[in-house]
């Protein structure tokens, strides 16, 4: 880790003096996945406090309409164990719109690490419920007395899925849509989706809320904004997709560039040299290494 640590700062130091570190909008993916449980509250809150600006999250729903913390409709086997403490065998899949939110509660996914993340803390944790998280976050930003974070979050449907893992794209975005009025984030909320119809339902019936199209997808950005039929504040691919000049181009078309998921020291170096206006990260650690004022 400490070697890490050594590259990281040696990074920063070959960072392009004009580059304005201090506004580059690090975002701890799923909270901080490579140190902790993923889409957690302990992850988030880490997060929260090593100095993120942006949370990034998923959601997915429940058979009760509740809307959960997860990156898959589903458990997985890889660190999940079922609600009896065993561990879930890798062919089978426990659909979670089909499991009230007390039944989903039961199962744990943070006493098993994550085999891709070697660094991640052993934690017992659930999946929780947006609210919960929201209001955890809040909690701890307003008693550490930091700056309210943002929350960038990500809707899981596909037009495959529609109601066997996930209610339509316009029943799922008008839950997410409320519950965030009623907590009053919208000036500081993103709507994320690799799903244009949910983004287009959103763009059309909730214009005032930010959205931002996932991409991992090899075509040229002006397709996909020709197929999405709008542009979106936020233009977020696969940062392997990405270049320097079509980082420019696409800044130039009035849409941020924020790529995903950008984890190796080198690779963090790399786009944020191209003058990317932020970067989604398992380990948000390392990119506050790099863009730290000195």
């Amino acid at each position: 880790m400490k070697n890490l640590v050594l590259m990281g700062l040696i990074l920063a130091s070959c960072m392009p003096k004009d580059q304005a570190l201090n506004v580059i909008d690090i975002q701890g993916h799923r909270g901080a996945r490579g140190l902790a449980p993923e889409n957690s509250i302990p992850a988030f809150i880490l997060a929260a406090d090593m100095g993120v600006k942006t949370l990034e999250l998923d959601l997915v729903v429940s058979k009760d309409s509740q809307l959960v913390v997860s990156h898959e409709p589903f458990f997985s086997s890889d660190f999940c164990l079922d609600s009896d403490g065993i561990a879930i065998p890798k062919d089978s899949i426990i659909n979670m719109f089909q499991l009230t939110y007390e039944e989903i509660m039961r199962f744990d996914c943070g006493t098993i690490r994550n085999p891709g993340f070697p660094e991640q803390k052993r934690i017992p944790s659930f999946k929780p419920l947006l609210s919960d998280v929201i209001d955890s976050v809040e909690s701890f930003t307003r008693n550490k007395g930091l700056e309210p974070l943002r929350y960038n979050i990500e809707l899981k449907t596909t037009k495959e899925t529609d109601t066997v893992f996930h209610p339509s794209p316009q029943a799922f975005s008008d839950l997410v849509y409320d519950l965030l009025k009623e907590k009053n984030l919208l000036d500081r909320v993103t709507i994320q989706s690799f799903d244009f119809r949910t983004l287009q339902y959103f763009n059309r019936t909730y214009p005032e809320v930010e959205l931002v199209l996932l991409i991992e997808n090899e075509l040229d950005w002006t397709s996909n904004i020709d197929s999405l039929g709008f542009k979106p504040e936020v233009y977020s691919p696969y940062y392997r997709l990405l270049s320097q000049e079509k980082v420019r181009d696409i800044q130039n078309a009035g849409m941020k560039v924020i790529p995903w998921t950008v984890n190796d020291f080198f690779d963090i170096n790399k786009v944020l040299a191209w003058q990317v206006d932020g970067i989604i990260t398992d380990y948000p650690d390392r990119a506050l290494i790099i863009t730290k004022k000195k």
